[in-house]
């Protein structure tokens, strides 16, 4: 399936249902008067944050998307029925945008959160509600209100609290596939990863957590080279990265010159990214030079904390898995202090 994370639809509410004008003609009420009823209220557009979409792919084979209006009012002083309301499901995650001013009218993060976007419009009174002493036959009744139009543009960002990024052939997809129960695509190609993979790992140590495999950087992605900034907005929410550097293809001459690449593209994109909590993390420790490069990227490196894994193998998997959930509860004891 085609992975969408940006798309501009145009949504409608209802219009609401006319007042109806009506005089009641029975035969044996010779004084009937007026009796048209009200119309219906136009059905409002609701979006509902859902989990059990992961992009906006369903919505982009129509650009409109309208409420019901409501029906017209009768005689007798029978309402008009209320117009449908018509409901669409959002991934949780979904930014709503107006298009025309960019004002970001709601940020859907919980799953099951309900947003009226466009409000239905209310339905015209009935002759029956202009009886007055002075008018005890109105002849006139109200129209109903139009409905709201609305030019949008949803944009997904993902919500994952640790974001796995890195290179093309990094090892991203492996790492999210031997860590948790999700089996996203795996080739040795660039680009195996076209839409970001979730995965959820599951520890004694803490509650689940959500890794998101964030496709490659390459040079330029700030900027849209590659898969781009569609993908590094995704990286956004996450609470971790957790770079993961590929030994087995470092260049020996300039060790750092994958990592420098992906940080000089996060930075590039977001000063606020780049200062995200950083985990660094060297794969393919199974490889058989991969001792002799991982001490070059530590000399050059110049800190301590690295740390080292086989994502293919299992080596250093739940050292890792230890250190993301200490990291996560560090920030869960500051936000906690922060908040009280």
């Amino acid at each position: 399936m085609k992975f969408i994370d940006d798309v501009r639809i145009t949504v409608q509410s209802g219009h609401g249902g006319a007042g109806c004008v009506s005089l009641r003609r029975e035969k044996y009420i010779p004084k009937g008067g007026p009796d048209g009823g009200d119309g219906g209220r136009g059905g409002d557009v609701v979006f509902k944050a859902t989990t059990k979409k992961r992009t906006l792919y369903h919505l982009q084979f129509n650009r409109l998307y309208k409420a019901k209006n409501g029906a017209g009012g009768q005689g007798n002083n029978r309402a008009g029925k209320g117009g449908d309301d018509l409901i669409l499901e959002l991934p949780a995650g979904t930014l709503v945008i107006d298009a025309e001013t960019g004002e970001i009218l709601k940020d859907l993060v919980e799953p099951d959160e309900v947003f009226v976007v466009a409000r239905g419009g209310r339905g015209g009174l009935g002759n029956a509600r202009f009886k007055s002493a002075t008018n005890r036959t109105p002849r006139f009744a109200q129209p109903g209100e139009p409905g709201q139009t609305l030019n949008l543009r949803l944009e997904l960002k993902l919500l994952a609290e640790v974001g796995i990024v890195g290179l093309p052939n990094a090892g991203k997809s492996t790492l999210v596939s031997s860590i948790s129960s999700a089996r996203p695509k795996v080739a040795d190609y660039p680009f195996t990863t076209l839409t970001p993979n979730l995965g959820v790992v599951k520890t004694h140590r803490r509650e689940p957590f959500i890794v998101a495999d964030i496709p490659g950087l390459i040079e330029g992605a700030h900027a849209g080279t590659g898969l781009g900034i569609r993908f590094l907005r995704h990286v956004e929410r996450t609470r971790i990265l957790l770079h993961l550097v590929d030994v087995a293809a470092m260049d020996p001459d300039d060790p750092l010159r994958d990592f420098t690449t992906v940080n000089r593209e996060l930075d590039q994109y977001s000063q606020a990214l780049a200062q995200k909590p950083q985990i660094v993390v060297l794969n393919k420790m199974d490889v058989a030079w991969a001792e002799d490069a991982a001490a070059l990227f530590k000399e050059a490196y110049g800190k301590g904390g690295l740390l080292e894994i086989s994502a293919a193998t299992g080596q250093g998997l739940e050292h890792l898995i230890a250190v993301l959930c200490n990291h996560l509860d560090k920030l869960d004891e500051s936000e906690s202090e922060t908040q009280g």
